[in-house]
């Protein structure tokens, strides 16, 4: 029996109707041979996890990074767990997924070395040449920037992975909603850094137990905790607690969606981009995710330690930048190539952009003499 016609049994006992099944698919902007054994989004899934900005993320910061310790997450590790808790909600909403691990594994491909502080130093410098985002870098990864193939430019991912991609850097001005899938790793990704930023922060003494039980979802997952393990140690309760943000808000979710979908009922895919966004908590826990969400910005990504190494890692990108821009003998030959399509500016940025932190470290010492420190 011919592969699709295979995949296409599968989905059909195993997805709902407003799921993306793989035979709809619009298939890609270079058209390529059906693959023997493998659907478009498992394709998709495999050329992300073998592409050298997939390997890129295990060095580079999610919140915290090396100097403070191993325990913390990167964007690689991050980006696994936003896969994981993703697959779980959309395996329960019977949803494709393939497509659900294809565009969670794509999702962080964009940012730069040191996080949000990396990101907002190539903002502001490609200021009056349209900005830089994390989300469109990806895109711009994908669809040019890693060349692995001879037939084409860029990874030929799927137009349903890159329409997702492309929903999460139009989020506010988007005119239709993205699939289902798509709202599912967005959902996941907020699960996945509310309960694990908050971890981390503890794990590295940024805030105490008892400040973050102040804040009403940690609160109120502490009592559940509590009810089931009385006397627990704070290492048992932190674990115990982490578990049970996770799994609570997953519960929530899919409770929230599963009604939003019976109220709405979507016939196919066309019907759920015509449709407001179905998934995602209700409104009174996403009230209590932004109280969260406050807090961490208030305590953790604005504390003294995180602010002192936003400064120093800024400082080492804006310095390579304009030495790139000064010297652009100095860009290696690649991006030096795309200097008259793209631009002087935004062919540093992808340099730049493409590093991992300690490689950004190093290779400052190299261009300017001053290797910094480290960063968040």
């Amino acid at each position: 029996m011919p592969p699709l016609e295979t995949i296409a049994q599968r989905e059909a006992l195993l997805l709902a109707p407003y799921a993306m099944h793989t035979c709809a698919s619009a298939e890609r902007r270079y058209p390529e041979p059906v693959h023997p054994y493998r659907g478009a989004f498992q394709r998709d899934r495999d050329r992300i996890l073998h592409s050298a900005a997939f390997r890129r993320l295990s060095h580079k910061t999610q919140v915290f990074t090396g100097e403070l310790g191993d325990y913390h997450r990167s964007r690689l590790t991050h980006t696994l767990e936003v896969s994981s808790i993703a697959r779980t909600v959309g395996r329960a909403l019977k949803l494709n997924e393939d497509l659900i691990e294809a565009l969670a594994l794509a999702h962080d491909l964009g940012h730069p070395p040191f996080g949000h502080a990396g990101e907002d130093t190539l903002n502001d410098c490609l200021r009056n040449e349209g900005g830089f985002s994390h989300n469109r870098q990806a895109l711009r990864i994908c669809e040019l920037l890693e060349s692995r193939y001879a037939g084409f430019p860029g990874l030929n991912l799927s137009l349903e992975v890159l329409e997702g991609q492309q929903s999460r850097a139009d989020k506010e001005t988007a005119i239709f909603s993205p699939l289902l899938e798509s709202q599912v790793v967005d959902a996941a990704d907020s699960v996945a850094y509310d309960a694990h930023d908050a971890d981390d922060a503890l794990e590295l003494g940024l805030v105490t137990l008892d400040e973050l039980l102040s804040v009403p979802l940690w609160r109120d997952a502490a009592a559940r905790v509590r009810r089931r393990h009385a006397d627990l140690d704070d290492a048992t309760l932190r674990r115990a607690l982490v578990h049970e943000l996770i799994d609570s808000q997953v519960s929530q979710i899919l409770s929230a969606t599963t009604a939003r979908l019976a109220e709405m009922v979507p016939a196919n895919p066309a019907a759920v981009r015509r449709l407001p966004r179905l998934v995602g908590p209700d409104p009174a826990v996403a009230a209590e995710k932004q109280a969260l969400e406050k807090f961490l910005y208030d305590r953790v990504y604005r504390h003294p330690t995180v602010l002192a190494t936003r400064v120093r890692v800024q400082r080492s990108l804006r310095e390579m930048f304009d030495m790139l821009i000064a010297r652009p003998e100095l860009l290696p030959g690649s991006f030096a190539a795309r200097r008259d399509s793209a631009g002087a500016k935004r062919s540093v940025a992808d340099y730049l952009a493409g590093m991992t932190d300690r490689f950004a470290l190093r290779e400052h010492r190299r261009l300017c003499g001053d290797g910094g420190e480290t960063t968040t």
